[in-house]
């Protein structure tokens, strides 16, 4: 068995960490400032940042028990950084808190100020209730929660069996429980994103929201271990265990899931456009429109179609700085995509911004700032904490050796 002391992640993520915490403190305060002032506009900024970095800790959970069920030299070296990102998972329960407050006031989302004879509520009772919307955001972070403990659990006690055996047996648990989690996981996304982005358009339903999320939240979270490596890779004990052909693999997956991104919204779209239906228009009419119509476009363009054909290209996904660029663009991408489903959504407090109008406000800059610095704090802490690689998995040297290999 290897020593743990060899895998120790570099001091420089420390640094990194409190870089991340004293801008995230800074934008934190200029939040607080603007909600203050807005704060319909401060939640719904906030909301914004909350899908997005929020969406790398529940993606770090769906891509770590993918890569326990299915395996994979590429999953093995980004394993680590996979649970810590689950391991932020408190800081997003709190981030929820302002959310909920948000909801409790009547202060976002239109549904709460629908009267109760409006057919959403009658249809949908004590569901669009801002109680029960708070219950269900509960019991949605338990089941993450639960997950996460018990991956992690076996984790850290795969590191400290002494026999080869052990580890095998701690690998078993966690692919074991990873198969019929990963169903419960997309469940339970599914309803979480119906509840924190669906439901600002109460009028308007969706078939495939929730798998919009499950792949927009893998992809981000891909991307984002693909940056974090790269900025690993000349530094030890990383600059032995990461080679080519990991990034490869890790470009190749970045591929499928910009593809699978796609096919869905065209999925969405296409059906919606075909039964040209009033009430299944709504949500695309004011998204086609103006500024959100140009953004619109831009997503085909470089969410899709740019990165897709980037990606195709072998030699690119061997090159690790290039890779990191093109998956920093993409987590851009996936942002201003949120901003898209969020922005042309109808304000619940008297304003002069017409519903369906383009609007950036500045803090749509800033609460992605605030909580983005402060999870990366909290992502480096975490990552610190436990050996950078899983050294005594069965299949830790195999894919150090596939990594390096031509």
């Amino acid at each position: 068995m290897a020593d743990m002391e060899n895998y120790r992640a570099p001091e420089m993520i420390k640094r990194w960490g409190a870089v991340a915490l004293g801008v995230g403190a800074i934008g934190l305060l200029l939040w607080l400032v603007g909600t203050a002032m807005n704060p319909e506009q401060g939640l719904r900024s906030w909301l914004l940042a909350f899908m997005f970095w929020g969406g790398l800790s529940v993606g770090s959970l769906g891509l770590l028990m993918l890569q326990y069920l299915t395996g994979g030299a590429w999953g093995v070296v980004i394993r680590r950084g996979l649970e810590a990102g689950t391991r932020t998972y408190p800081l997003i329960i709190l981030f929820f808190v302002p959310l909920a407050i948000g909801v409790y006031k009547g202060w976002i989302y239109s549904w709460t100020h629908l009267p109760p004879e409006d057919p959403v509520m009658i249809q949908r009772g004590i569901y669009m209730t801002s109680w029960f919307w708070i219950v269900r955001g509960i019991f949605y972070f338990a089941l993450f929660t639960l997950m996460i403990t018990l991956l992690n659990k076996w984790s850290k006690a795969q590191d400290e069996t002494t026999t080869l055996e052990g580890a095998a047996k701690y690998l078993d648990k966690a692919s074991r429980f990873s198969g019929p989690m990963l169903v419960i996981y997309t469940l339970v996304v599914t309803f979480a994103a119906v509840d924190w982005t669906l439901a600002l358009e109460p009028h308007w339903f969706s078939t495939m929201w929730g798998l919009l999320y499950v792949v927009g939240w893998a992809l981000n979270t891909l991307c984002f271990m693909v940056v974090l490596m790269s900025n690993l890779i000349e530094t030890g004990p990383m600059s032995s265990v990461l080679g080519k052909r990991h990034f490869h693999d890790l470009g190749k997956l970045m591929l499928a899931l910009v593809m699978v991104w796609a096919y869905f919204n065209f999925s969405q779209f296409l059906i919606i456009w075909a039964g040209n239906l009033p009430e299944e228009t709504t949500f695309y009419l004011p998204r086609m429109a103006g500024g959100f119509g140009w953004i619109g476009v831009g997503l085909i363009l470089f969410h899709f179609a740019f990165p897709f054909l980037v990606l195709l290209q072998q030699d690119f996904k061997r090159r690790w700085k290039w890779l990191a660029g093109i998956a920093i663009f993409v987590m851009f991408m996936r942002l201003v995509d949120l901003f898209w489903q969020i922005g042309p959504t109808e304000r619940v407090m008297p304003t002069t911004i017409a519903s369906g109008a383009f609007h950036i406000d500045w803090l749509d800059l800033v609460a992605p700032i605030a909580i983005g610095g402060i999870w990366l704090w909290f992502f480096f802490n975490q990552l610190a904490k436990r050996p950078i690689v899983p050294y005594k998995d069965p299949f830790f040297e195999g894919a150090i050796e596939h990594g390096h290999g031509h």
